[in-house]
Formats: C-alpha cells, sequence, structure tokens
C-alpha cells in the first residue's frame, strides 16, 4: 500500500548531514518521513515543486525583543513572529525586559499562552534574572518553553539590572543551563555618560564613543571570569568590537558567542545617513571592529547570531538624542542580509545553516531541530539564492513598519518558511500554521 505524505518536497536542492543533495522530501505529522531520490510519483495532500530552490533547516532567531506585555504599541508575539515567518524564519527566543519583566512563573506562563494562542512561528522564552527573583531561577529555567536565563550587565529596563560581582554571582549558581548575558559594563557607562553630556553637540554619531570598547570589553572579562569560577556556561550576546572577539577566541571552554546581522553589515559611518535608526546597544562601530567580528565568524569564533529585534516607533526615534531609544528592526530581515553576505563570497553556506540553525541546537539543546534527516521536524527556511530583492518599509510586518536597509538590495531571498510541515510563508503570502514552544533536552522530562 502506498504512503500518503501530507507534504511532498520536490525537486529541490537540500541541505542534510551530507551536504547538498538533489532528493525530494516526505513529511508527516510534522516529521520528515522520508529523503528519497526522487518522490513524484508518490500521493500527497499538498506538494511543492521547488525546482531551482533549495531547502535548509528552519532559521532559528536566538534574540529578539517583541515587547508584550507592556509595550504593544510598538510590537507584540503576534506581529513580531508574524515577520519572522514573512523573512523566512521558523523559530524565535524572545527576551524578557518587558513590562511587567519576566521574572516570575505568573509572567513566563503569561508570556506562554499568548504565544500559543498567537504566534506565527515556534518560540521560546527568557526568564529574566535580577537581584529579587534568585531563588526563582532553578524553577523557571525548566519550565517548559524557556530556553534559558538571560543576565544585563548595562542597559536594562525596570529591576533586571544586574551590575555587581557579587549579585551575578549569586545569579549564576542559581542554575545550570547556558545563561545569556548583555555584557556591557554599566558602571563605566555612568563615567562615560557625564564625557557624553559635556560634548556641544549632541548626535547618534556620538553612541559608539558613549559606548566605547572598553565598556564591552570589561563586562565581557568580569562575567566569562564569574563564569568559569562558578562553572556557568555562558552565551554573550551581540558581541560588537574586535577586541571582544580576540579575547572570546580565548574563552571558549567556558563561553559561547552571538554577533548579529546589523553589526556585520552597518559601520559607524552610517549614523551620518540614518541617526538614530541605526541606534542599538551596544553600538554599530568602525569598519575596523566590523572585520574583527567577521574575522570572528571566519575563525568559528561565532556560534550563532542573532538578530537582537528590538523595535522602537518612528515618533520615538525622532527624540534629540541620547532620549532616543535603542534599537532597530531585524527579525525579518536577518535571512537575507545573511543570504548577501553569502552571495559576496563571505559566508559559505555550510556557515550560513551553522550560524542561523544548527549552532542554535547546538548551544541550547534543542530537540528535533538543526539537521533535515529522518524523524527531525519539518521545519525549513526555503531560499532562492540568485534572486535579487530591495528590501522596503512596505515589506516590513512590525508594528514600527521601517527598516534601517530600507532601499538596501540583496541577492538572496526566503521563498517560503515551513513550520511543522506546514507553509507558514509560500513566495511572500503569509499563512497562519500551529507552532509550539521549543523543546530542550536540559529541562526536565516531565511537563
Amino acid at each position: 500500500m502506498s504512503i500518503l505524505y501530507d507534504l511532498l518536497l520536490l525537486n529541490a536542492e537540500v541541505f542534510t548531514p551530507n551536504g547538498l543533495q538533489s532528493i525530494d522530501v516526505g513529511i508527516n505529522d510534522g516529521r520528515i518521513t522520508a529523503l528519497e531520490p526522487s518522490l513524484k510519483n508518490a500521493e500527497a495532500t499538498t506538494i511543492l515543486d521547488l525546482k531551482g530552490l533549495t531547502v535548509l533547516p528552519g532559521v532559528i532567531d536566538t534574540q529578539v525583543h517583541f515587547r508584550e506585555p507592556g509595550l504593544t504599541h510598538k510590537e507584540d508575539i503576534e506581529s513580531g513572529t508574524r515577520g519572522a515567518v514573512a523573512g523566512g524564519v521558523t523559530g524565535i527566543f524572545e527576551m524578557p525586559n518587558t513590562n511587567p519583566s519576566t521574572t516570575t512563573r505568573e509572567a513566563m506562563q503569561t508570556k506562554l499562552d499568548i504565544a500559543a494562542a498567537r504566534a506565527w512561528c515556534n518560540y521560546a522564552f527568557y526568564a529574566g534574572s535580577s537581584d529579587e527573583n534568585i531563588g526563582l531561577l532553578p524553577d523557571l529555567e525548566q519550565m517548559h518553553g524557556v530556553c534559558g536565563v538571560k543576565l544585563f550587565m548595562g542597559s536594562s529596563t525596570g529591576n533586571l539590572l544586574v551590575r555587581d560581582d557579587d549579585t551575578i554571582r549569586r545569579v549564576m549558581r542559581a542554575g545550570k543551563r547556558r545563561m545569556a548575558v548583555h555584557a556591557e559594563d554599566d558602571f563605566r557607562l555612568d563615567e562615560r555618560k557625564e564625557w557624553l553630556m559635556q560634548q556641544p553637540t549632541l548626535h547618534p554619531r556620538l553612541h559608539p564613543e558613549w559606548r566605547d570598547v572598553d565598556t564591552a570589553l570589561i563586562a565581557t572579562k568580569r562575567v566569562t571570569a564569574l563564569a568559569r569560577e562558578t562553572k556557568r556556561p555562558l552565551h554573550v550576546l551581540h558581541i560588537t568590537t574586535a577586541d571582544e572577539m580576540r579575547y572570546l577566541a580565548t574563552q571558549k571552554d567556558i563561553c559561547t558567542v552571538e554577533t548579529t546581522p546589523q553589526h556585520l553589515t552597518l559601520d559607524a559611518e552610517d549614523y551620518e545617513r540614518l541617526g538614530s535608526l541605526c541606534q542599538m546597544n551596544p553600538p554599530i562601530r568602525s569598519k575596523a571592529h566590523q572585520e574583527g567580528l567577521w574575522w570572528g565568524i571566519e575563525h568559528g569564533v561565532v556560534d550563532v547570531i542573532g538578530s537582537d529585534h528590538a523595535p522602537h516607533t518612528l515618533e520615538e526615534k525622532a527624540l534629540p538624542y541620547p532620549n532616543s531609544p535603542a534599537g532597530m528592526t531585524g527579525v525579518q530581515t536577518l535571512v537575507p542580509l545573511l543570504l548577501d553576505h553569502l552571495s559576496k563570497g563571505r559566508l559559505s553556506l555550510e556557515r550560513f545553516v551553522d550560524l542561523t540553525s544548527t549552532g542554535a541546537v547546538r548551544l541550547f539543546n534543542i530537540k528535533g531541530k538543526g539537521r533535515i534527516a529522518l524523524g527531525m521536524d519539518a521545519d525549513f527556511t526555503v531560499v532562492d539564492f540568485k534572486a535579487t530583492h530591495e528590501i522596503t518599509n512596505s515589506w516590513i510586518e512590525s508594528k514600527v513598519g521601517w527598516t534601517p536597509f530600507d532601499g538596501k538590495r540583496v541577492t538572496g531571498w526566503a521563498t517560503h518558511t515551513i513550520i511543522g510541515g506546514h507553509a507558514a510563508m509560500q513566495e511572500g503570502e503569509l499563512f497562519k500554521v500551529t507552532p509550539r514552544p521549543f523543546a530542550f533536552w536540559d529541562t526536565a522530562m516531565a511537563q
């Protein structure tokens, strides 16, 4: 008796653990059940002819800020995840600096419930750490759908700022999973703010001078030393300096590393053109530091790329610097920006997949993701390497409706976003599917 597949992917190049293969993919019940030279004679409820396209493991964006609850005038879980699937992203890790902060089981469950009802892609949430919830962290990091604990050493909201080593040490000892950190030294930020306010003219071009290299490097060295002392695995987010990258190359036994598409694409010269639209924390820096980030990618220091999607309205961005808020949209442009770098020879396909999918699975012990292999979840990002598109504000699904890359032409584009064996995006058209929270090998099995 012949098999009836839920979905067949035909005539594409497929990136498997063996490399690129000209094979067809069969899917049932949300999982890969066939990888064959040809399934053209098989029967299926849905058949996608992907001739000329490439099927990749589903892209996972491991750092987004979707602003819900409390700041939903500029984003929420529904609009943020809709932007994700529009850009080829199959799943996201969302950050805890909402209002209220995600520091309790109740606050976490609220986010999980919202996502279960309204998310367009797979999801997990970070629990925030503070000096007030250290005793709750071991329980929080084990909740189903929680990807880990986030520590802010600088630039946070509400009660999430943790400045001093003693408190950081206590946070690190209150759990065992890999912990993510925003490493900017808040003490130095205060000192540098005095310098900033003495400048005759205030402009976003001063942002990387206020939040200078030492602000980042001091914090990164502090937090890796504490991770080594407490034996807590660490993930340092959005690295921006060549100095940090060289240092972190010596710390890979305790620490993993992220950078962002924005820092790989924009540089300090763009402040003249974009002003506060390219203001983010840590800052966009000089071309020399950008080359340091590419050095980290080329030498394997960087483990994963996250977008740090953090939208603000244009009205908020128009406030005089430094009152203009830091952050920009990013989840929808992650894939096209990196594909464009791939087209220019700065990334190999293998490195693209590692940085956007398998790296996240390796770092965070995600079940069922990151490989196109029998039995794995049917999450795919389908791309056209040759397609040329212009990124525009009108394409952006975020509530704020803008991107610093408005008008940028790129080569490489996501044509389909497939989640659990169902197309959530097909040639630019969005379809509501039923996503799920990520499951992790290092959380409690009984949920």
